[in-house]
């Protein structure tokens, strides 16, 4: 097994026993941990199938995987730790999930899908521009989009700071044009504000639907659901 496939210690450690990472390395530190019978030090990797011994007991079974979907609502920020006055998701996400990281974030006044996982290949996957993951919006506009504008979007692009941005729009309905469906296979900070930002528009509401092959379907803002990797 190469280098890049070999798995790391402490994660192993922290998925199996329910601890943190830090609680695993300590652990290692202390040199109670063994792989084929060789004490472990720390920043140690493995190979699937090596005898891993903690404190004489041997570990059985493999990485226990685990995938959520989220709704996040407005207001939530997706980190750990608490950014100025705002909550984060972890305070609506039950404790036993709080070893799971996002997977592809939202902004504080975004709301929508958020994917949650353990599964580090699984979040390369998912997020890394190479895979061209399809993201699917509603947006709400302050102002009608003008059809000019809408053509500058979908068919050339807006030029950012950090590149071109074009997105497919599709209205939600005929009544208005604030309202829109936007898709895209980027993902870069506050894509979708800072493109209609750049022509004058404000929006007011953005909620993502769909992620890759998951769709939020029926979960409920604030809710999650366990869900099968795809």
């Amino acid at each position: 097994m190469s280098s890049e496939a070999l798995l790391r210690l402490n994660k192993h450690l922290a998925l199996q026993l329910g601890i943190s990472r830090r609680e695993a390395d300590n652990l290692i530190d202390k040199r109670i941990v063994t792989i084929n019978g060789q004490t472990a030090t720390l920043g140690a990797r493995f190979n699937e199938g090596d005898a891993i011994v903690v404190d004489g007991k041997l570990l059985e079974g493999t990485t226990a995987y685990e995938y959520l979907a989220f709704n996040k609502p407005v207001g939530y920020v997706c980190s750990r730790r608490q950014q100025g006055d705002n909550p984060t998701i972890y305070d609506l996400i039950p404790a036993k999930y709080h070893h799971l990281k996002p997977v592809g974030r939202l902004d504080r006044d975004s709301s929508g899908l958020i994917l949650l996982s353990n599964d580090g290949n699984f979040a390369f996957a998912m997020t890394h521009p190479k895979f061209a993951k399809t993201k699917i919006y509603e947006v709400r506009l302050e102002s009608d989009l003008a059809p000019i504008h809408q053509q500058m979007i979908s068919d050339h692009g807006i030029t950012l700071d950090d590149g071109t941005s074009q997105l497919q729009l599709e209205r939600m309905n005929d009544t208005d044009r604030k309202n829109w469906i936007v898709t895209m296979k980027e993902g870069r900070n506050r894509q979708i504000r800072r493109t209609f930002g750049a022509l004058g528009y404000t929006v007011t509401d953005l909620h993502r639907t769909n992620f890759g092959n998951y769709a939020l379907g029926d979960i409920k803002s604030g809710e999650l659901k366990v869900v099968d990797m795809q």
